[in-house]
């Protein structure tokens, strides 16, 4: 064991551990979430440090030395935060060991990342862990920089990442969708308005439109990293620099544009960018849109597959696994439902999301380790469940075609597109006659020699303007 010490005294640190005092204070301090922080977020933080580390040299700040090992500590932590990201390695969370819930506005996480990238310099030196007479976390690595400008711009980098993500999942989506709209174009079905039968419609233009509601979610998602842009790193403390020389402050934005290769530009308003983060509300809520759009879909493919025997069957699911303990053979729909539980989530994370900046004091909000978390947590399980949703749903949907003619002819609403050609009095009259006799709609029509079901049938393919061969 080494001894750190800080202003509140001393602690025993394991030997071979590369986070310090400071960590050890914040995982003593805060009960365990059971959760750990971001991959991308420690990676978008590692790359703050590094702009931070490359601007403090160019300003003769930092030594060449201190400069070269720093940043090939960074950068060797940064291959190890992107094995983790990749799935192949987990390591990094031998470092970085502080829990997502913390106090302090972010000062917990920024002092664990100061931390190990000291102590991965003292290793590439071949000092002792803790020597940080050497390489020192915060007059060396944390040098011209605050929490409250790092940890905010490390947000934004991991959620401009984490959002192009999320668009490319909204893509997919919308490519299955597409692909079973084209499949679907030729079924004729009942359309339905407020669950009851309404006039008919193909099973293709119902899947064009979830299409296009998702196309408006991707375009939205698009235009949404316009907003995280503008970072406050140079802000220090408060978005007044203090600490931090003017050299550096003009120049760090520019190298960490070079690093994360994002359009990243410094805020026009540094204490504005450092207290406001009204613009995580607004991102927030353009994916929570994305969310509604997919729990409306998810719930119409359940109301359109229920049955299949005894209800409406119209659509076949593939099926994934046992639904049942006592019922044999019954299948759920357990994709579309963890979806819908998904997307509920993320609905609800936008309330707190809300809460939580509406929260913040004068210069600083206390909570944006929580808001960050939130974020994060919502983009990376809505990522996954539309890449779910697509490959585990919607690709492999097929039509019950029978089911949706049967669904129709059984109906009236057919009755609205013959009211141009026989008139509503003459369609009124078949229709009570139907309900009179208890016989579908297309038997009353037959019966009144108008047309017969065929006719009827084809009546609907020139109508609805498709062409089966």
């Amino acid at each position: 064991m080494r001894i750190e010490s800080d202003s509140l005294g001393k602690l025993e640190i394991p030997d071979e551990a590369y986070y310090g005092i400071h960590s050890l204070r914040s995982v003593n301090n805060f009960p365990s979430s059971g959760e750990k922080i971001h991959p991308y977020l420690i990676k978008g933080f590692l790359q703050v440090k590094l702009a931070a580390a490359e601007t403090n040299y160019n300003c003769s700040l930092l030594s060449n030395e201190k400069y070269e090992v720093i940043s090939k500590a960074i950068k060797e932590l940064i291959t190890e935060t992107e094995s983790c990201i990749e799935g192949i390695s987990n390591s990094i969370y031998e470092k970085i060991i502080v829990d997502p819930l913390q106090g302090g506005a972010g000062t917990s996480l920024n002092m664990n990342i100061n931390e190990v990238i000291a102590n991965t310099a003292l290793k590439i030196l071949g000092k002792e862990l803790g020597d940080y007479k050497s390489i020192h976390p915060i007059d060396d690595v944390n040098l011209s920089q605050s929490t409250n400008d790092t940890f905010p711009t490390a947000l934004k980098i991991a959620l401009i990442n984490m959002l192009r993500e999320l668009q490319d999942s909204f893509a997919l989506l919308q490519n299955s969708l597409q692909r079973k709209e084209n499949e679907f174009k030729n079924v004729i079905k009942i359309g339905r308005t407020q669950l009851q039968d309404a006039v008919p419609i193909t099973l293709g233009q119902e899947f064009g439109a979830y299409a296009q509601a998702i196309a408006r979610d991707r375009w939205r998602l698009y235009n949404a990293e316009e907003r995280l842009r503008s970072v406050n790193l140079g802000g220090t403390a408060i978005g007044n620099s203090v600490a931090a020389p003017k050299e550096y402050v003009l120049n760090v934005n520019n190298i960490l544009r070079k690093i994360t290769k994002l359009p990243l530009a410094k805020s026009e308003d540094l204490i504005d960018a450092t207290q406001n983060h009204d613009v995580l509300v607004e991102v927030h809520g353009i994916v929570k849109a994305g969310a509604t759009s997919v729990i409306k879909i998810c719930n119409d493919l359940r109301f359109m597959s229920s049955g299949p025997q005894g209800g409406i069957g119209e659509i076949n699911l593939p099926p994934m696994q046992a639904g049942s303990s006592i019922m044999p053979g019954k299948v759920n729909p357990v994709i579309l439902e963890n979806s819908i539980q998904i997307c509920e989530l993320v609905k609800s994370n936008d309330v707190l999301i809300s809460n939580l900046v509406s929260s913040g004091n004068l210069e600083l909000n206390a909570f944006l380790p929580l808001i960050a978390h939130t974020m994060l947590k919502s983009f990376s399980l809505l990522r996954d469940s539309n890449i779910n949703l697509a490959e585990k749903c919607i690709n492999g949907i097929t039509a019950n075609v029978e089911k949706c003619k049967n669904n129709l002819i059984n109906s009236t609403a057919i009755a609205a597109f013959l009211i141009p050609t026989f008139g509503y009095e003459t369609i009124q009259r078949i229709v009570k006659n139907a309900e009179e006799e208890n016989i579908n709609f297309i038997t009353a029509l037959s019966k009144s020699k108008l047309m017969n079901e065929d006719e009827v049938y084809n009546f609907l393919i020139r109508e609805l303007g498709l062409k089966i061969e």
